[in-house]
């Protein structure tokens, strides 16, 4: 396969599905309808009015193929995000939720397994804020600039700084019952909504991508063209932000089990401060050192690694998960 050339509307649409069967979402969520034979890309596009050139940036994208990012038409980039949008919050969410609960229904440890149920819901919720944030201001925003109306008080730029990749505690949750979750009863359905998982975290990660690659580049361009029409320009927001990375430790010290003991009850870094004799500066410290070690970045998270390690009892616990 050669990755260097990219697929052309001559290219037939069943075959994008044979070299990549992820590449079925994409279809779906530009609204293309199934039973399209042997026709090419150009063709199923015309006949079900969508617009190729935004579906073959996407495509092209995607696979890592050479793509052209000056092709994309706004409203058909925005209707196949708001379709990804649908499909997570109204069915994939939704379902995987529903064999994650059979998975874990038979457990010796009911307890976990309502944490963790509990944990998903607090995921889903704030993949739904996120969403809808996005339905509501951004693609609204930038429908908005498409009719020549620029919003003064706000900047695609101010949607790059806050966006942030809604996968990673999917992630976390996948590796939490990995690692942790003690269940022998029910290994085929675990398995299979871990599967799941992993390809609903897999599809974020994509579906984020799509916007911060195709997405804001393309809005920021059309800011300029409409600032440069209306006379002023977009709002300037600081988009820098510094990664930093340890490398992970094998185990956590007495000191940082006893932290992780006071994340797990509820505790403020304050508090944790004054029940160790400790400064806050220490505890910031000793909190980043945990989460780098434990690959574990939430409060929930971190309550589920406690719970699960007895470092904590039930009752001991905070309403992190609630």
């Amino acid at each position: 396969m050669n990755l260097t050339a990219k697929y052309t509307a001559d290219y037939e649409m069943r075959d994008l599905i044979g070299e990549d069967s992820a590449l079925l979402m994409v279809i779906n969520r530009f609204g293309i309808s199934l039973g399209f034979g042997d026709s090419t890309i150009r063709k199923v596009c015309a006949d079900q009015q969508i617009d190729e050139k935004t579906f073959l940036t996407v495509v092209n994208f995607l696979c890592g193929r050479p793509y052209e990012l000056d092709k994309i038409k706004l409203p058909s980039l925005l209707g196949y995000l708001e379709k990804g949008h649908d499909y997570f919050l109204t069915f994939n969410l939704p379902s995987i939720r529903r064999k994650l609960i059979e998975a874990i229904n038979c457990s010796d440890n009911p307890e976990l397994s309502m944490l963790i149920i509990k944990y998903y819901d607090r995921y889903v919720n704030e993949v739904r804020a996120h969403m809808d944030y996005e339905n509501e201001k951004v693609f609204t925003y930038v429908r908005d600039l498409l009719k020549g109306v620029k919003d003064k008080d706000y900047s695609i730029r101010i949607f790059a700084e806050k966006h942030n990749h809604i996968d990673e505690k999917l992630s976390e949750l996948k590796n939490l019952i990995i690692r942790y979750y003690p269940d022998k009863s029910n290994n085929d359905l675990l398995y299979s909504v871990l599967f799941d998982i992993i390809n609903c975290e897999q599809d974020l990660i994509s579906h984020c991508q799509v916007e911060d690659q195709l997405l804001l580049p393309t809005v920021i361009k059309l800011e300029k063209t409409v600032a440069e029409l209306k006379g002023n320009m977009p709002v300037q927001v600081d988009t820098e932000n510094e990664d930093v990375v340890e490398e992970n430790a094998v185990q956590l010290s007495q000191r940082e089990k006893d932290i992780l003991k006071c994340v797990a009850k509820g505790m403020t870094n304050k508090e944790i401060a004054d029940s160790l004799f400790i400064s806050v500066n220490t505890v910031t410290k000793h909190r980043y050192n945990i989460t780098s070690k434990l690959q574990i970045h939430t409060p929930a998270g971190l309550t589920i690694y406690a719970l699960v390690n007895n470092l904590v009892h039930l009752d001991e616990i905070s309403s992190n998960l609630a």
